[in-house]
């Protein structure tokens, strides 16, 4: 329960940080707008610790399914676009690699 915490958590911190930057750039924003986005971002990164799993590369992984659900997720609620089959689809496969990556069965070396 904590891992899925962790990635939520972690999901929010990184769209919010890199929509900061986003929004200093391509809507004009004040550049204190970055300010909140790089504690955000280092929020972000302080979260994935908290995944259960020895490995950074794997945790980083798996993360990358939960990054792309909560992205489209982003993209429904905040800026009002809604997703087509494609996002749709698209996230559900990624949700499920990222499951794959993070409880499949390991091979002793």
């Amino acid at each position: 329960m904590i891992t899925i915490a962790a990635y939520i958590g972690a999901a929010l911190a990184e769209i919010a940080g890199c929509y900061s930057f986003w929004a200093w750039v391509k809507y004009g924003k004040s550049a204190w707008w970055l300010l909140p986005g790089l504690v955000s971002l280092a929020l972000f990164a302080y979260l994935l610790t908290f995944v259960h799993t020895p490995d950074a590369g794997r945790a980083y992984a798996a993360y990358g399914g939960v990054y792309i659900v909560s992205s489209i997720a982003w993209l429904w609620m905040v800026e009002g676009v809604r997703p087509d089959i494609f996002d749709l689809t698209g996230s559900g496969l990624c949700i499920i690699g990222a499951i794959v990556i993070l409880v499949g069965p390991r091979l002793a070396a």
